[in-house]
């Protein structure tokens, strides 16, 4: 709230400051705690700039990514027509386990195609190198699944805009949202060029039960598939005295 009151203040007609900043942007919190019972969330990216945004004036994008882990994508393939196993794969090395990107605009329609290119604005621009089969349907693949997810997601809501100054969007974190830290960049675009950006960061945390839960899982994985085995024996067992007893 403090946030939001001074960027209101910064933007307000009568209260200029001594020197004219181009782009001003903060997130509503630094912060996401992930719990047992999480299923999802969103931050509120907001800001304002000197200039009209709109139609015939300055555009607005935000681009925002998470840790990166590898990927193996795998084709399935039949044998005897009966059943499925593992075929070709592909391995991504270095792949976002989140990607957002909104704007007042697309970005294709902003900025020239070599500028968006080069600041990796749009999925098709994530240098998404692999090894082991080339085809380029296991790079598609890997984009339809973690767009399924809500993992990457580009253009899904555009920046609403208050005032032809104020700016605010909602960046949604899925469920399945990974921990680490996270990159927030607010980019200011006047004539189809960057004239501005700010470089904002959350992190993504698991808390209590959860955390020890994966805690447990890293460092200890034999223990870890041990209990959930358990589990899933005394589940069933009381599953059958229940029925037995109905």
């Amino acid at each position: 709230m403090i946030r939001l009151l001074l960027l209101l203040a910064l933007a307000w007609p009568g209260r200029a400051p001594a020197q004219e900043v181009p782009l001003v942007a903060a997130l509503s919190q630094n912060a996401v705690e992930v719990t047992t019972g999480f299923t999802g969330t969103s931050l509120m990216v907001f800001g304002s700039t000197e200039g009209p945004i709109g139609p015939g004036g300055d555009e607005v994008l935000i681009l925002a990514r998470g840790p990166t882990r590898p990927v193996v994508v795998r084709r399935k393939v039949p044998v005897a027509g009966v059943i499925w196993v593992n075929g070709p794969s592909a391995r991504f090395a270095e792949v976002p386990g989140f990607y957002f990107l909104g704007g007042t605009r697309p970005a294709w329609q902003v900025l020239p195609e070599e500028e968006r290119q080069r600041n990796r604005l749009g999925l098709d621009s994530l240098p998404l190198t692999s090894t082991g089969a080339r085809s380029p349907g296991f790079r598609a693949a890997l984009l339809a699944l973690e767009s399924s997810s809500g993992l990457w997601q580009e253009d899904t809501a555009p920046i609403e805009i208050a005032g032809s100054r104020l700016f605010h969007a909602r960046l949604p974190l899925p469920a399945s949202v990974p921990t680490g830290d996270y990159q927030v960049e607010v980019l200011l675009v006047r004539s189809r060029q960057i004239v501005a950006r700010q470089q904002l960061a959350f992190r993504v945390d698991r808390v209590g039960t959860a955390d020890r839960i994966a805690t447990v899982a890293e460092d200890q994985p034999f223990l870890y598939g041990l209990a959930c085995i358990l589990s899933a024996a005394l589940a069933g067992w009381l599953g059958s005295v229940l029925f037995r007893r109905g």
